[in-house]
C-alpha cells in the first residue's frame, strides 16, 4: 500500500476541478428525472498500439481488461475501470483518481519493445455525469448523434460535438446515465449548454 507524503497530501488538498464553482447550479436542476454533476480528477490514460500487435494480449493481461477492437465506439469494463475505443489504434483508459502512474507503468511494461505509447492525459479533461430518464432529451438538444437505444446503448462511446466543443460521450447505464469527457478549457462552455438545455425540465 502506497502512503502519500505530507507534500502530496497538501498538493491534493489544493486541487480544484474546472467546474467546482458550478456545483450549486448543477444541484439546483436535480430532480428524480434529471441529475447533473461533475466527476473530477478521473484517471485518463491514452494508449496507442496496433490492434494486430502481440503486445495487445500483454496489455490486456496487465490491465485485466479487454481492449475492444472488433466494432467501433465500444467500451469494455465498467465506469470504475474501462477502455474506450477512440480509433483504429487508440484507446482511452479510465479509472478512479490516483491510478494514472500505476496504469502507465503496467502498459509500458506490457508494450516492452513493441511499437506503441501510453500517456497520462488525466489533466486534459474533466468529466460530467448526466443521468435520469430525461437526460437523453437534454443531450439531444446539443448533440447531432442518434442517441435512441436502437443506436446508442450502454457500453458505447463516441467522439462528437456538443454544441461547438468536442467531447467524448459514453453511455454508462440504461437509465440512461452518460459520462461526458470534455477538455478543461471548454468545461464551463459545456456546463452552460447543459444547464440551458435542462432548464425546461428543472422543475419537472
Amino acid at each position: 500500500m502506497t502512503v502519500a507524503s505530507p507534500a502530496q497530501v497538501d498538493t491534493l488538498s489544493l486541487r480544484r476541478s474546472p467546474l467546482a464553482h458550478r456545483a450549486a447550479e448543477f444541484s439546483a436542476i436535480g430532480t428524480d428525472r434529471l441529475r447533473l454533476a461533475e466527476e473530477p480528477f478521473l484517471t485518463q490514460v491514452n494508449l496507442r498500439v496496433h490492434p494486430g500487435s502481440p503486445a495487445v494480449a500483454r496489455v490486456e493481461h496487465a490491465l485485466d481488461l479487454a481492449l475492444p477492437h472488433h466494432e467501433p465506439n465500444l467500451v469494455s469494463g465498467d465506469e470504475n475501470a474501462a477502455a474506450l475505443w477512440l480509433g483504429p489504434d487508440e484507446w482511452l483508459l479510465v479509472a478512479p483518481d490516483g491510478r494514472a502512474a500505476e496504469l502507465v507503468a503496467s502498459v509500458r511494461g506490457a508494450l516492452a519493445d513493441s511499437l506503441g505509447s501510453t500517456v497520462d492525459v488525466s489533466a486534459n479533461r474533466t468529466a460530467l455525469r448526466l443521468s435520469g430518464p430525461l437526460s437523453r432529451e437534454v443531450l439531444e438538444k446539443i448533440c447531432s448523434l442518434d442517441l435512441h437505444p436502437r443506436s446508442f446503448t450502454p457500453g458505447h462511446c463516441a467522439q462528437t460535438l456538443l454544441g461547438r466543443t468536442q467531447a467524448i460521450l459514453w453511455q454508462l447505464t440504461p437509465e440512461p446515465a452518460y459520462r461526458i469527457l470534455v477538455r478543461n478549457s471548454f468545461a464551463d462552455y459545456l456546463a452552460d449548454l447543459l444547464l440551458d438545455a435542462a432548464q425546461e425540465f428543472a422543475a419537472s
